[in-house]
């Protein structure tokens, strides 16, 4: 039987909008070692002999039939941080990977199925039936052992798009719930300007619950793709077209120095300065090509010493001498957490400025909330705003 392709669509469509947490489903045994992303797992019961789980694997998967054959199957819970491991064995990096467990370490389940050394969570099953319905088998599999890690969030996959769990304060009554219902706004920003500005803009609308996602580029563009914020503050770098973009600032690169080091004394440093200075790397994507690229662009190759993801820990590592940094983020303090000076120099040599921008889904009309917060961030990142 043909399947309704209307039906069908609409099937999709819907289902694309069910959040799941994303898992690798590998096997091992006289049929070979293979392995396979899935979102399709859920529990059955934990009150059978042994708890039970649901697995479903297209039939065209090479895992597929290596799982009945085993018998053996292993469901690994991918970590937040782990899609690059979701994404090899969808075969996403097939160009860059001959075989898709390199991307991994791995350690066998006493079934002898391949775990991740460090996933959420894995589920060690013996299988106890499979059938074929439709392009999927369906597994129904009992657990035998667990492996679960102690922190992390699972990796959600959501609107065609990865995400990420966060909690949520449920309201005191229904009354509360229903009012908050529709009400709020959620709102990404760039995780190392957001202690510069979102404090400010959420001052601002106080009269509206705002609740904020932190991250880098990818994380951001990944929210706003799944729906899980309607905007975004982030750089005018790599953003997908399906993305509308209200510019909002530029920021001059600068060169960041302990108070104490002979390029204090300059105006100005040219990148020709830096050529043999220790740098620190704000390891933050995008920030990181972004500053190792205008030194190249002047032909100065950078000595990177330390990299941190963290604004802070870079700002606390230049105070302490260890290098340079530049950054376009400039806090009003010229200290570090611990108290050491810091000097601002602008870097000179025809570098292209940093745009901030208020990113959204193209073609979506935003809600009274996110208009309202478009409307504010127009204004706080006016003229007075300083920059840089």
């Amino acid at each position: 039987m043909q399947p309704d392709q209307a039906i069908r669509s609409k099937f999709l469509e819907g289902m694309s909008h069910a959040a799941c947490t994303v898992n690798i489903v590998t096997t091992d045994g006289p049929a070979g070692r293979a392995g396979v992303t899935v979102s399709a797992m859920a529990s059955v019961s934990a009150d059978s002999a042994r708890p039970t789980l649901l697995v479903c694997v297209h039939h065209l998967s090479p895992a597929a039939a290596r799982i009945v054959e085993n018998g053996v199957l292993c469901v690994n819970v991918l970590r937040d941080d782990q899609s690059y491991i979701s994404d090899t064995f969808a075969g996403r990096f097939k160009d860059e990977v001959g075989d898709k467990f390199d991307c991994a370490e791995w350690t066998a389940m006493p079934s002898g199925a391949p775990r991740i050394v460090d996933p959420l969570v894995a589920f060690d099953c013996r299988l106890l039936s499979a059938e074929r319905v439709g392009t999927h088998h369906i597994f129904l599999c009992e657990v035998h052992e667990l492996h679960v890690t102690r922190g992390g969030s699972p990796l959600i996959y959501a609107n065609r798009a990865y995400g990420a769990s966060m909690r949520i304060e449920g309201a005191s009554n229904l009354a509360v719930g229903r009012a908050r219902a529709g009400a709020g706004l959620t709102v990404g920003c760039f995780h190392t300007f957001a202690p510069y500005v979102m404090p400010r803009l959420i001052r601002q609308m106080e009269t509206t619950p705002l609740r904020l996602i932190e991250g880098d580029q990818r994380r951001l563009r990944e929210s706003l793709a799944s729906g899980e914020c309607e905007v975004a503050l982030l750089y005018d770098i790599d953003i997908e077209p399906e993305f509308e973009r209200l510019p909002l600032a530029e920021l001059e690169p600068y060169v960041l120095l302990p108070d104490n080091h002979r390029l204090a004394r300059q105006f100005e440093v040219m990148p020709e300065d830096l050529a043999e200075e220790p740098m620190v790397l704000l390891d933050a994507p995008p920030s990181a090509e972004y500053f190792l690229g205008l030194l190249r662009a002047a032909r100065v190759e950078p000595l990177v010493a330390y990299r941190s993801a963290s604004f802070e820990m870079v700002r606390g590592m230049v105070g302490h001498g260890l290098g340079y940094a530049l950054l376009v983020t400039k806090p009003a303090a010229d200290m570090t957490y611990d108290g050491m000076k810091l000097v601002t120099r602008p870097l000179v040599g025809g570098n292209a400025a940093s745009r901030i921008v208020l990113a959204h889904a193209r073609g979506a009309e935003l809600s009274p909330a996110a208009a309202r917060f478009a409307a504010l961030c127009r204004r706080v990142f006016g003229p007075e705003m300083p920059q840089g």
